[in-house]
Formats: structure tokens, C-alpha cells, sequence
């Protein structure tokens, strides 16, 4: 806090950093479900930009959705404010919505069964903590030029596992 002289008094007041300004554009991507998955992430700084992918063997496409948004969350070294577009709604609803009582109920949902996938869900909450996140959805493969790019690199990682 930085106080300032005013009159007789001081008046007390708060710095606060801004925050940088992110954009993640995620998307998975499986050949099969359950079958080899892929996940890429295109995060946007001013005028740079990086893509990150990756792949795993035997997995589902929720999988390679979550793991797309909580890989790209990774990179982030800072506290930011994020806009956050993602073509799956559940892992928008998951993240906006729902993933506030699974933590409540101890990771069941309200029928008191285990959350599907709770140890992505556990990654992502923890992720997300930091960061003021604004969640986007977007129809796939509706000629959103960035979900089009993360969906062309997701897919062409899980076809490196054919």
C-alpha cells in the first residue's frame, strides 16, 4: 500500500499490477473413443503467439479437451486475465459450472458417483487459480480460423499414433 500525503491525513492506496491480457484457443481431438487422442493449444500475446501439442496413446476426447486448456494454463508464468475459447462444453460447463460443487462434494457428483476424469478436473482447478478466466464457446469446425488450427494440430498428433 502507498501512502499519500493528503491535507492532514494519508490516504491509502493500493497498487496493483495489470495483468497481461491472454487469449488460449484449445481443442482435443481422438481417432476413437477411447482410442489415440491428441490435444494443441494456441496462446496469443499481443503479436506473438504459441502453438503447444501433444498426444497420448489410449485416452477419450473429454481427456484430450481438459488436458489441452490445463497444458496451456501450464505456460503461463504470471497471474493473467484470460479469454479462454474452447469448442466442448464439457469442459466449459465442467470449469464454470459444475466443478465448484464436485470440489464441495469431495470430486462426486450430486448422485454421489465419482466425477469422470476428477484427476484432470483436480489439474485444471488448480491451474485456473490464479488467473481470471472469461470462457468462450465456439462451434467446431465452423470456420473459427484459430479453433480451426487447434483442431488441425490435435487431430494431426493423434494420427502420429496410427
Amino acid at each position: 500500500m502507498l501512502l499519500l500525503p493528503f491535507g492532514r491525513w494519508a490516504i491509502g492506496i493500493i497498487l496493483t499490477a495489470k495483468k497481461k491480457q491472454i487469449y488460449i484457443y484449445t481443442d482435443g481431438s481422438c481417432l476413437g473413443n477411447p482410442g489415440p487422442g491428441g490435444w494443441a493449444a494456441l496462446l496469443k500475446f499481443q503479436d506473438k503467439e504459441k502453438l503447444i501439442v501433444g498426444k497420448q496413446t489410449d485416452t477419450t476426447n473429454n481427456r484430450m479437451e481438459l488436458t489441452a486448456v490445463i497444458e496451456a494454463l501450464k505456460c503461463l508464468r504470471q497471474a493473467c486475465d484470460i479469454e479462454l475459447y474452447t469448442d466442448s462444453k464439457y469442459v466449459m460447463d465442467g470449469a464454470t459450472d459444475w466443478m465448484f460443487n464436485w470440489q464441495k462434494n469431495g470430486w462426486l457428483t450430486s448422485h454421489k458417483k465419482p466425477v469422470k476424469n476428477a484427476d484432470l478436473w483436480q489439474q485444471l482447478a488448480d491451474q485456473m487459480q490464479p488467473h481470471q478466466i472469461k470462457w468462450y464457446w465456439v462451434k467446431g469446425h465452423a470456420g473459427h480460423e484459430e479453433n480451426e488450427r487447434v483442431d488441425d494440430a490435435a487431430r494431426a498428433q493423434a494420427e502420429l499414433l496410427l
